[in-house]
């Protein structure tokens, strides 16, 4: 099955949930509304005529470390050539080092159909993008000079280099070690694990970011810096030179994304890897972060876009697959499965999960875009730390949808869900990987209750909780019997989630182990309140202006995830707030026994 790009579905979402078209009117954002249509139409042209052909194909093949080269699979080099070549690595950095400077909205949804069409080949452009933006904030004039043009146009990767065998997520416990030279340069020793397109051929130079250790830093987290070594020095006319101290020890084997090569790294084997500071000593976990959210928040879309593609399979394989007698079938007729109650249960859930996971990933897009075109203090501020209590919700929630999704879709498939050759087996095991890489959603988890919850004293999440109420109160007062008990479930979501944050922000002080037991429950608590009123929105949008059977379809998917999936909602506040006993109750070593 073709796999083709959801452009209405996008825009809708872009329009009602993110503010597209508010922002183009009051001038944030410098793109029109035909643009935006034809890069994402554009886009979607680009993965179904050559990026999904390849998925399966990579899937089967996966990339290989032969003779000390990484090998992709047949045709990843021409499709990367063309990639580079129609602008698309280029479209979300600014002008001003050679981008084409459209919205993060407008990026963040391309790199959905990417995503969507063949997910390994979507990460090396989602990192390279990552990699840019630490470059461009924090990077010395040279360095910006030298690396940033071919970066930007694709020319060149980027990657990020953070976890090592011993350390995990805890990254205050890195050995990556780097020594100054008298020349200002540093050379470089250490091991780096799980490193996505960490080798390849597909570009010329591969540049990473990695973080290592001063002799004389403090320990911890404080004692950490951030270097860019490229896997090839250049030289002072900007041609490439000598092969850099870096090599790939080895190629993981993975459940799933197998045509992305996920690489063992090893630097200063010899001499040690020539590398040049980015920012300050000791602050390269600040300056990592500029890569983290960034790459946070392309991984949510990647869950979107996984979650996408097998609703589409499932939808296609539902229409064509016969099994019993529908409800409305004729005697002695097999049914196609769509027609069966369970079934369309089945797709409705794939589909609003989705659909809200969407919304949820661009309106967190549309604040970065806030954040970098006002003018004013006060709007840049609120928008920066509204897209810093989304971005959380946004990787974890998106992602964890993904798994169910994709599960789900397997389900609708039967028994052929489990043979490969359909496919849906691929988006199973694609979708795995995304709640684990760029912080576990339980470090997100971690990260909402501790960190974003607080922030401001708790005005930003108590000013994010007031909108919600306000499409709550327009759903309510549209009386509409299509709409259902939509305005009533939504409400008793936004009461749970306003509840556990207060709740949680007083324990907090008083039992963080406590309020910490209750960190996951609590983001899939925020995920149905916030998409439910995302879709809400979409759904009065639709009843106001879209043609009937589109209104009517919008409306639909709003309803049932109101009526069959926010209703979760309550049962997580009794989750979070009396829980924890429970969680706890068993010691480490009651738990191994």
């Amino acid at each position: 099955m073709t796999y083709h790009a959801p452009v209405d579905d996008i825009l809708f979402a872009l329009k009602t949930a993110a503010g597209l078209d508010d922002l183009i009117n009051r001038g944030s954002i410098s793109v029109d509304a035909d643009t935006v249509r034809a890069v994402i139409e554009e886009a979607g042209k680009f993965a179904t005529e050559v990026l999904d052909p390849l998925n399966s194909v990579g899937d089967k093949t996966t990339s290989k470390l032969v003779n000390g080269k990484v090998e992709t699979p047949p045709g990843w080099a021409e499709a990367y050539k063309a990639f580079v070549e129609g602008g698309w690595g280029a479209l979300p950095a600014s002008e001003a080092i050679g981008g084409q400077g459209l919205p993060e909205m407008v990026a963040m949804a391309v790199m959905e159909i990417w995503s969507s069409s063949n997910l390994s080949f979507s990460l090396c452009p989602l990192l390279t993008h990552a990699a840019i933006d630490a470059v461009a904030a924090e990077g010395s004039p040279e360095l910006q000079r030298v690396y940033l043009s071919k970066m930007v146009s694709g020319e060149w990767s980027g990657t990020m280099n953070l976890t090592e065998p011993h350390a995990g997520s805890d990254l205050g416990a890195l050995r990556t070690r780097a020594e100054k030279q008298a020349d200002g340069t540093y050379r470089i020793f250490g091991t780096k694990i799980f490193i996505t397109y960490g080798d390849h051929e597909m570009t010329d130079n591969i540049i990473h970011l990695v973080l290592a250790r001063l002799p004389d830093g403090p320990p911890g987290t404080r004692g950490i810096s951030l270097f860019l070594v490229p896997k090839r020095l250049v030289n002072a006319d900007g041609s490439l030179g000598a092969r850099n101290d870096v090599v790939c020890a080895s190629l993981e084997h993975k459940l799933g994304i197998h045509a992305s090569p996920t690489a063992v790294m090893k630097y200063g084997e010899k001499d040690g890897a020539i590398g040049y500071l980015v920012g300050q000593e000791n602050r390269g976990l600040n300056t990592m972060f500029i890569m983290m959210n960034e790459a946070r928040l392309g991984v949510g879309v990647q869950g979107v876009a996984i979650a996408e593609r097998a609703t589409q399979r499932a939808i296609a394989y539902a229409q064509e697959r016969k099994q019993g007698r529908s409800a409305k079938g004729k005697a002695g007729d097999m049914s196609p499965i769509i027609e069966h109650a369970d079934t369309r249960r089945n797709l409705m859930t794939m589909k609003a999960l989705t659909q809200a996971a969407r919304a949820i990933c661009l309106v967190t897009a549309r604040e970065l875009d806030v954040s970098h075109a006002a003018k004013d203090a006060a709007t840049k501020a609120a928008a920066t730390a509204r897209a810093a209590l989304l971005t959380p919700i946004a990787k974890a929630f998106s992602t964890d949808i993904a798994c169910e999704v994709a599960s789900i879709g397997v389900q609708v498939h039967g028994g052929m869900g489990f043979i490969e050759e359909t496919g849906a087996a691929q988006h199973y095991r694609d979708a795995r990987i995304l709640p684990i890489y760029e912080g576990t959603n339980g470090i997100q988890a971690i990260d909402l209750v501790t960190r974003k919850l607080p922030l401001e004293g708790g005005r930003v999440l108590a000013g994010y909780i007031a909108e919600l109420r306000e499409t709550v109160e327009e759903v309510r007062a549209s009386n509409r019997p299509d709409f259902g008990r939509m305005g009533e479930r939504l409400a008793a979501a936004v009461d749970a989630l306003e509840e556990t944050s207060g709740w949680l922000g007083g324990t907090l002080q008083k039992n963080p182990e406590a309020a910490l037991a209750g960190a996951q429950p609590y983001l899939r608590l925020f995920g149905l309140a916030s998409g439910g009123n995302y879709l809400a929105r979409g759904a009065l949008a639709a009843a106001r202006n879209g043609p009937a059977g589109s209104a009517a379809a919008r409306i639909a998917v709003a309803r049932f995830f109101a009526e069959n999936l926010a209703t979760a909602a309550p049962g997580l506040k009794d989750t979070i707030v009396t829980g924890a006993d429970s969680t706890l109750a068993l010691e480490p070593e009651a738990l191994s026994a």
